[in-house]
């Protein structure tokens, strides 16, 4: 799928504007939340996992069936300043007032264990949904922008390396920062401001090049309809679910792993050796331990998603030239290592670092290398239908991806519960079966998932239709897209 000699349809200023959208300050408020979020309820707020866990799924259960929802609105009116565009303005300011609230602690939920779960439950639940308004039409921007595959793969590539940038910083360094910032609160405030400002820079340097004229008669659920008859849909449906939830627990159950097992191990061994007799030096020690373990640990994970989305994720796109060929590839490695870690993760600390640092960087581009997977189906829908569902396919990839946070978010939650995980016993206290489900969560989920998905790339259907695409595309080059007024 080659189109290299065309002129080029997208500026700079937009591609840096697109790629530090989603994946700038939100980006760095999403890893926050993903990595530090639920130990952040359950320690300050004082919910417990199994709480947290109906939280979760509720919230992001809803948040995946409103995606569709949002597609359809994209795809179904057109205001003043664009479908895709308008968004851009107003949905970031609603970023800004949400995590004031999400991460406040106010007084009148004190003493109630119902009033704390529904506030966590409300400011969450519309947290998703501002992430939803968001996400949608910067992913449906990028093709009504250009139809030049490797522009499209070159701005996404960009985004993927912003997107892992603001992980390492807000995964690695967020205890350094919530000090600095005096609360997550402020913080966040600081993330969401820098959103702000991404968001409308993107608003300022994008245009709906290649939007069809709208049908009348195709609204509402016919748009659903037109995408999710064909079955070359599904599978791509799954893969993106699956990739979410690959990197969700890539992350999240990092935190509890370095904690709850690394931390521990040193822990209990650093005691056993006497050095530690006052429980004053007791404390010390152990939360000193703590707080390294964690920082050492997420710091060779940031990094190796930095390295994966900046240097090997485009490496990978020029030398495999499709996105069904970068997965495949990557999650065979990724299986490799997360079984070994399984294994033997606990065998040496800078052993586990490294291999993890190994398998991130294999894996991480998981999360980036599908959105390939919406270009590609949008433009199988275009060939299919000769219809312009940009919005739609790609609140279909949201859906997909809210289904895999759901997964991961509840299902780790759940797994750590059933297994007696509770967060209030620390280190020191967890029962053995939370220890291995612990183990589990970080390692086996991973493998289990990314098996599935190199099953699903093997046979990726839409890749015996890129020769019919790539001449519609011709065709759309030589006779002009239609734009609407």
């Amino acid at each position: 799928m080659g189109n290299s000699n065309q002129k080029p349809e997208v500026s700079n200023a937009f591609a840096w504007f697109h790629a530090t959208s989603v994946n700038g300050g939100a980006m760095a408020i999403a890893a926050t939340i993903a990595t530090y979020f639920s130990l952040y309820v359950q320690e300050t707020i004082g919910i417990t996992a199994a709480q947290l866990a109906v939280i979760m799924f509720i919230c992001t259960l809803w948040d995946a069936i409103n995606d569709p929802i949002m597609g359809v609105i994209c795809d179904s009116f057109t205001p003043k300043w664009g479908r895709y565009r308008t968004w851009f303005t107003f949905t970031p300011v609603f970023l800004l007032v949400d995590m004031f609230l999400l991460f406040s602690n106010p007084s009148f939920i004190q003493g109630s264990t119902t009033a704390k779960c529904v506030y966590v439950c409300i400011t969450y639940m519309f947290y998703g949904m501002i992430v939803t308004a968001y996400t949608m039409p910067q992913m449906a921007i990028l093709p009504a922008m250009t139809k030049n595959d490797q522009e499209r793969n070159s701005v996404i590539a960009k985004g993927a390396g912003v997107c892992a940038l603001m992980f390492t910083i807000a995964s690695t360094f967020s205890t350094q920062l919530v000090e600095i910032f005096g609360s997550y609160r402020n913080l966040m405030c600081f993330y969401a401001v820098f959103a702000v400002i991404s968001f409308w820079g993107l608003f300022k340097t994008s245009e709906e090049r290649y939007v069809l004229p709208k049908d009348p008669n195709t609204t509402g659920i016919k748009q659903l309809g037109y995408v999710f008859r064909h079955k070359e849909v599904w599978p791509v449906m799954l893969c993106w679910c699956l990739a979410s939830i690959s990197y969700g627990f890539m992350f999240s159950s990092s935190v509890y792993y370095a904690q709850y097992i690394l931390a521990a191990d040193k822990i209990n061994a650093g005691l056993a050796t006497g050095a530690y007799q006052t429980e004053e030096e007791i404390g010390g020690f152990i939360g000193s331990t703590i707080g390294s373990t964690i920082s050492t640990y997420m710091g060779f994970i940031s990094v190796g998603a930095l390295v994966s989305m900046v240097f090997l994720m485009p490496i990978f796109l020029k030398t495999f030239k499709t996105g069904w060929k970068t997965l495949l590839v990557s999650q065979v490695g990724t299986v490799i290592c997360y079984v070994i870690l399984f294994f033997t993760g606990r065998m040496n600390f800078l052993y586990c670092c490294i291999l993890s640092f190994v398998a991130t960087v294999i894996g991480a581009m998981v999360n980036a290398v599908v959105n390939v997977l919406v270009n590609d189906t949008i433009d199988f829908v275009m060939l299919k239908e000769g219809k312009q569902l940009s919005g739609v396919v790609s609140s279909i990839k949201g859906f997909a991806q809210k289904c895999g946070n759901t997964v991961t978010n509840s299902g780790m939650l759940a797994i750590l519960a059933i297994c007696g995980f509770d967060a209030q016993n620390g280190p020191l206290g967890q029962v053995d079966s939370a220890i291995v489900g612990t183990n589990v969560v970080r390692f086996l989920v991973p493998a289990i998932v990314s098996g599935i998905i190199i099953l699903l790339m093997v046979f990726y259907p839409i890749k015996k239709y890129f020769p019919e695409i790539e001449e519609m595309k011709k065709n759309m080059h030589a006779t002009g897209a239609l734009e609407e007024d």
